[in-house]
């Protein structure tokens, strides 16, 4: 099956390329290099370096390649951005889909299956775990842009009979993620420790999070392609761990004495999220790393990029 992969240089889009690859399946990449790198790139995967907020250059990729599926995970993702500039948070997150949404409409794509945001869009939780029934209040604008894209999915099935699967996702963590963004905890803390440097902790570490393994969202995305049709799903594993036990278990994984450093709370950031998949799960999706085999996966690959 030939798959368009936005974001595909990306952390959690360059397993998903290497997946299908592994598969058989003809791979695009669709990205701008906004947060992807070139290093990611599996070389048997053909690379479109296109935005998709360019409507007419995305324009040109379908119709040259004509996808069969299509996974959506290119975006805007960092929570600060979106409270700064909120029109661009909503330009390439709300706009940048409704073009592929539409131009997989326009030329028959069996299925688009979108990366959603699980704790952006739930906001702060009124249960926990949260299941699917729980109500949308999110608490940054990046939590409304990526929600927002579920309505053009279930109005462009509604209206034109576009196949869709919105897969929501807890925190995801592994290899390549960005060890210098805003979000990632784990990788932010392992290449400081790994550094020998103290990271910062913004609040007082009790924000409790959801930790599901990248090949474990992976393995959702390749579920997707053949189930779950027009319904979304929670990606998780159902255990919440706060920041500081996060930083601990780095840091004791790694043997160092290193403290975090305090900083006040990030404006937009939920208090707590961990999700309910027991609906993906009742589908046959299960996750199969724990949070210790996740870490010492990670920490084992900054190790071997880390000089």
């Amino acid at each position: 099956m030939k798959a368009l992969v936005t974001g595909g240089a990306g952390f959690i889009g360059s397993h998903l390329s290497d997946r299908l690859i592994q598969l058989g399946h003809e791979v695009l990449i669709v990205d701008n290099f906004y947060s992807g790198k070139k290093e990611n790139l599996n070389p048997k995967a053909k690379l479109y370096e296109v935005d998709i907020t360019d409507f007419e250059k995305l324009k040109d990729v379908f119709e040259k390649e004509k996808p069969e599926i299509v996974f959506h995970l290119a975006a805007q993702s960092y929570v600060s951005i979106s409270t700064k500039k909120p029109m661009e948070d909503a330009r390439i997150n709300v706009i940048g889909s409704v073009n592929l949404i539409h131009l997989s409409k326009e030329y028959n794509v069996k299925k688009l299956i979108y990366s959603n945001s699980g704790g952006a869009s739930y906001g702060n939780p009124l249960y926990m775990p949260i299941d699917e029934k729980h109500s949308i209040n999110p608490v940054c604008q990046y939590g409304i842009s990526k929600h927002t894209v579920e309505h053009y999915l279930y109005l462009y099935n509604y209206n034109y009979g576009l196949k869709y699967t919105s897969l929501r996702y807890a925190n995801i963590y592994g290899p390549r993620q960005d060890p210098y963004g805003e979000g990632g905890v784990v990788a932010i803390f392992t290449n400081c420790l790994l550094k020998n440097q103290r990271p910062t902790i913004f609040g007082d570490g009790s924000q409790i999070r959801d930790y599901c393994f990248v090949q474990d969202v992976v393995d959702a995305n390749i579920w997707a392609m053949s189930n779950g049709d027009n319904d979304f799903f929670n990606v998780g594993t159902g255990a919440g761990t706060s920041t500081q036990k996060v930083f601990d278990a780095i840091k004791n994984e790694l043997g160092l004495n290193l403290e975090v450093i305090y900083a006040p709370e990030r404006v937009g950031d939920a208090k707590a999220c961990v999700l309910d998949s027991n609906k993906l799960q009742s589908n046959g999706w299960k996750p199969k790393y724990n949070f210790e085999q996740g870490i010492k996966e990670t920490i084992a690959y900054f190790k071997s990029i880390i000089k």
